[in-house]
Order: structure tokens, then C-alpha cells, then sequence
């Protein structure tokens, strides 16, 4: 395939789970991939970049601080599209003002005002997720219908204290706003628990919720949620560009599977595995449930 041949893309937190496969399909497609992260001296964010196929002759590592307004100015000169994926993702947070909501909201923004009046840039795709969607008080049972016109409340997500969830639903909230104000095309890619191989060397969160199953655990969680590809995911973001009809918002979800159902799966893909028999009773709310694909 070389459908990006001659067209210049920006990946931002290019190291990242997801990023990383999207900047591994842009090269096989032909684009010029011009990649944030953070550090370019650090090898854990950038040898599994610089090892991909066309990463040589069109793969270009920047710098950039999402908290930093104007970093991302030089970078996104001469782009056709901006995959905005650099957001943080961690559950155990001790500020979350500083861990989640800050890089998430501020950081999209200052992406977002690199590109007003660009004139090369086509689109933005968003990376987003499920968790701005579905957490609004609705109930998610197997007869309702997630789809991508819920919204989650941030109110509810303070009371319950999901930071995480907070900080994508103050993000793509923000996005929206600004791109509207500013004349720019934006797409948003909502995926939910994204799982599947790892290009980069160090665990992200979604993985470890199928690592902490077989590391010795001795319940699994008492949750469904909705599950996806992460390759899938990154096809979707490039699709999501590539196709001109593409807008608003698309959330991505394969299936919707209880932890009992993993935990079933796997020792027929790893026989050798110790996996826990049994969860909690009390059962966990999960975002996630029936969700509309690509509606």
C-alpha cells in the first residue's frame, strides 16, 4: 500500500501503545511520519520506532512537551494530518490534576492551537475513548445501546473519583469547542480496553489488566467491558483520515466480554498458565457495555 506517498503526518506521544502501531501502519501506507515524544535521548521511547520498516527514510523524532504551548508549532508545519494520540493513562494517581487532567486537556489544546490557519492540515483524528462516552448515569445493561451521541458527565466522574475517565471527557469536550471555533476538521477515535501485542518495550495500562490475570492473582475482576484490537484501533485512526466522509466520533469495540470469559480464553492460547478461578462478589462497574460500531 502507498496511499500516504507524498503526504506528511505528525503522530503526537508517538512511543505510546497505540501511536506506536498507528506510525508502524503510516510508514507501510507511504506517509512521513513526523513523531513527538518526550524524550528523543531515551531509547525506551524511540529505538522501537526507529526499527520499523520506512522508519529510516521517513520517520522524523521531535520533542515536545504537551504542557508547553507553541511546542508543537514547527512540527505540525507542512502536515496533512495530526494523529493526536499523547494522553496519559494511569489508574493510581496521587494528583490527578497533575497526572491526567492537565496533560489531557491542556496538552490537546495546545495541539490544537499548533494547527489554526495551518494551511496544509486536512484533519485532525483525536484519539478519545469509551470512557468519554459512557459514564454518564444511564444504565448499561445487555438492552441499551452505547452509542456515539452519549457524552459522560464529568460531575459523576468527580464524585467517583475516575480521573482517568475525567480527564478524556474534559479533553474531547475542549476539542470539540476549539475546533468548531477555529474552522478545523476533527475526528475522534473511542475506543474501549485496547488490548493485543506490544510494539513498545514497556507495559501500558490496558495490557496489564490481562497481565495482572496471570501473574499469579488470585481473583480476577468482576467486570465486563468492551475490548478491542489495538490494531484494529490503529487502522481505524488512518481510516478515519483517509476517508473524507469520516466525522464526529466512532467508538471502537470488537466485543463486550466479562473477565470470566478471558480467563476461559487463554489457557487454550497458553496451556502453561496459572489463571484464578474465581472473582470477587462484588461486582465492579465497567464502561464498555454494547457499544454501536461505526454506526
Amino acid at each position: 500500500m502507498s496511499s500516504g506517498a507524498g503526504k506528511v503526518v505528525c503522530v503526537t506521544g508517538a512511543s505510546g501503545y497505540i501511536a506506536s502501531w498507528i506510525v508502524k501502519f503510516l510508514l507501510l501506507r507511504g506517509y512521513t511520519v513526523k513523531a513527538t515524544v518526550r524524550d528523543t535521548s531515551d531509547p525506551k521511547k524511540t529505538n522501537h520506532l526507529i526499527g520499523l520498516d520506512g522508519a529510516k527514510e521517513r520517520l522524523h523524532l521531535y520533542e515536545a512537551n504537551l504542557l508547553e504551548e507553541g511546542s508543537f508549532n514547527s512540527v505540525v508545519q507542512g502536515c496533512h494530518a495530526v494523529f493526536h494520540t499523547a494522553s496519559p493513562f494511569y489508574h493510581n494517581v496521587k494528583d490527578p490534576q497533575a497526572e491526567l487532567l492537565d496533560p489531557a486537556l491542556k496538552g490537546t489544546l495546545n495541539v490544537l492551537k499548533s494547527c489554526v490557519n495551518l494551511p496544509t492540515l486536512e484533519r485532525v483524528v483525536l484519539t478519545s475513548s469509551v470512557a468519554a462516552v459512557a459514564n454518564n448515569g444511564k444504565p448499561l445493561t445487555p438492552y441499551v445501546v452505547v452509542d456515539e451521541t452519549w457524552f459522560s458527565d464529568p460531575d459523576l466522574c468527580r464524585e467517583a473519583k475516575r480521573w482517568y475517565t475525567l480527564s478524556k471527557t474534559l479533553a474531547e469536550d475542549a476539542a470539540w469547542k476549539f475546533v468548531k471555533e477555529n474552522n478545523i476538521d476533527m475526528v475522534t477515535i473511542n475506543p474501549a480496553m485496547v488490548i493485543g501485542p506490544l510494539l513498545q518495550p514497556v507495559l501500558n495500562t490496558s495490557a496489564a489488566s490481562i497481565l495482572n490475570i496471570i501473574n499469579g492473582a488470585e481473583t480476577f475482576p468482576n467486570a465486563s467491558y468492551g475490548w478491542v484490537n489495538v490494531k484494529d484501533v490503529a487502522n481505524a485512526h488512518i481510516l478515519a483520515y483517509e476517508n473524507a466522509s469520516a466525522n464526529g466520533r466512532y467508538c471502537l469495540v470488537e466485543r463486550v466480554a466479562h473477565y470470566s470469559e478471558i480467563v476461559k480464553v487463554l489457557p487454550d492460547l497458553y496451556p502453561t498458565l496459572q489463571l484464578p478461578e474465581k472473582y470477587p462478589k462484588k461486582r465492579q462497574r465497567a464502561w464498555g457495555l454494547n457499544i454501536l460500531l461505526w454506526k
